[in-house]
């Protein structure tokens, strides 16, 4: 009778844990925390449901192939996370979340940092990146690293976006014959397919907005110097920035909000001005009346997609509707930028990828012994592209070269004149484009097909862009790009933020 009692309660309890954690799919962190307040839903309850989910749709069923790795402590953290709630109450709007990594971010931990490349595959990070320490500190439950473009799409002109020796090809989950974007790619189909509630990306120019465009979310490339690049495997310091992905801005808000602090390791973060407290904080959906819009039209890829002009058109309605002004058909004078910015990331990632490499105890320390790793094991690093980025940037000199320190002060000048002298002139709050195009084939025969795009004005400028699920075009998604000035990361969230509530384009994919 008494062991036929225990079973009956073990089975309640098994049964009231499966009722909890229902229909969590597409809850945000607001709703999520609402529920492990009320004891109906526990952190480790919702990790488990997460890793359930990453088994049946990422490793199986459509096989997106998003995850790199699986932390092996996250249960445990998450079931500590629980008994501290219980004990003291939540640490803020972050404790006993499950968030995703891109594999180019160091944790002391377990799990490795990879950059999905096989050269890396035994690497450990002694400690944890800036921005992990401040996100462990806030309560988030590091749920495993995101598959991405190996090396952070800077090894080949021909990749395949979401393509890494490590981990293999991710997938859109909208159509997983279709490109995810990169470099980012893992971080941003895992949120889209609800296989973690919020993710980290980093960008260079266009690995955050791309896939966040591509994929049906939304993404935030913050002013450079807001969040530390400390303990990231880098492609530029003049540009590089990680940046927090999510299923609303909120929800990135709030992630972007968690990681941030003064780096005095970083010099970009260490000369940032005060940060807001909080980029939540007067979120208001009524946020676009009287607000100034400026309509970029010299994008990549304008006019080669009417499905995308329609949805721009239809965006721009929908932000007058709201009491938003519309200054339309601006051109930003990019003139020469494009080749600078190329010299740039050439010079760039050969000496900050030295400096990571020397000061992270990893097994190689130079681009030259990763470039000799690659050609040694081609079969297996390089099956469907080479290595040809890696090379011109190997051949390029040190960051006294006069022709790198003449391309970085071109770049730089003329991208931040070109849109701060928009925002003047037109008394803007924001400049606005689309994110992306549809998806594209996959194709590892070819490369990639970008056809449309205009991450690069915020990517070399420094300054912040937003993207929002702006629309679809055959079921696939296209984003909305929110642009501001630097510094102005919380005025452009809003903006965004009320675009999103005006709209509510997102959908989840189905499967």
């Amino acid at each position: 009778m008494m062991r036929r009692r225990l079973w009956a309660t073990a089975a309640a309890l098994i049964l009231a844990g499966q009722v909890c954690a229902a229909g969590l799919a597409e809850l945000d962190i607001t709703a999520l925390q609402a529920r492990m307040q009320d004891g109906e839903l526990s952190s480790e309850q919702l990790v488990s449901w997460y890793l359930d989910r990453i088994d049946a749709v990422d490793r199986a069923g459509p096989q997106l192939n998003s995850i790199i790795e699986l932390n092996p402590d996250a249960l445990t953290i998450a079931r500590a996370l629980d008994e501290e709630r219980q004990a003291s109450g939540p640490r803020g709007p972050l404790h006993g979340i499950p968030v995703v990594l891109k594999a180019n971010i160091d944790t002391g931990d377990r799990m490795h940092t990879t950059a999905g490349s096989l050269a890396l595959r035994d690497h450990r990070a002694a400690t944890d990146a800036f921005v992990v320490q401040r996100l462990r500190a806030a309560g988030a439950v590091i749920l495993g690293k995101a598959n991405l473009s190996e090396w952070a799409n800077f090894r080949s002109s021909s990749s395949s976006s979401g393509w890494s020796s490590l981990g293999g090809q991710t997938r859109n989950p909208y159509d997983p014959a279709r490109n995810p974007c990169g470099s980012s790619s893992g971080s941003a189909v895992a949120v889209a397919a609800n296989l973690a509630t919020v993710a980290v990306g980093t960008e260079t120019d266009g690995s955050v907005v791309c896939p966040a465009g591509v994929n049906g979310i939304v993404g935030i490339k913050p002013s450079l110097g807001l969040l530390s690049r400390s303990g990231i495997i880098p492609i530029a310091h003049s540009q590089d920035t990680a940046g927090p992905m999510g299923r609303t801005v909120r929800d990135a808000a709030l992630l972007l909000g968690a990681m941030t602090g003064t780096d005095d390791t970083d010099p970009a973060s260490a000369k940032y001005p005060s940060p807001p407290a909080s980029f939540v904080d007067g979120l208001s959906a009524d946020a676009l009346d009287g607000k100034r819009i400026g309509i970029i039209r010299s994008y990549y890829g304008a006019g080669s997609n009417r499905d995308v002009e329609k949805i721009l058109s239809d965006s721009i309605e929908a932000m007058r509707r709201n009491g938003a002004t519309i200054v339309d058909e601006l051109e930003v004078d990019f003139d020469g930028v494009g080749a600078a910015e190329g010299i740039v990331l050439n010079y760039e990632f050969k000496a900050d990828l030295a400096s990571y490499l020397e000061s992270s105890d990893a097994p190689f320390d130079t681009l030259a012994e990763i470039i000799a790793f690659n050609e040694a094991n081609a079969a297996t690093v390089m099956p469907i592209f080479g290595q040809e980025r890696m090379l011109q940037s190997n051949a390029s000199g040190d960051l006294s070269d006069p022709a790198y320190l003449d391309a970085l002060k071109l770049s730089k000048e003329r991208s931040r004149d070109a849109i701060d002298s928009l925002l003047r002139e037109h008394d803007l709050d924001v400049l606005v484009a689309p994110t992306n195009g549809p998806a594209w084939l996959t194709d590892h025969i070819n490369g990639d097909a970008f056809h449309i795009g205009s991450s690069s004005y915020a990517a070399v400028s420094g300054y912040p862009n937003v993207t929002v699920p702006a629309g679809f075009v055959t079921g696939l998604p296209v984003g909305l790009s929110f642009i501001g000035t630097m510094n102005s990361d919380k005025a452009v969230i809003e903006i965004a933020y009320a675009f999103e509530q005006a709209t509510r384009v997102r959908k989840p994919p189905e499967f």
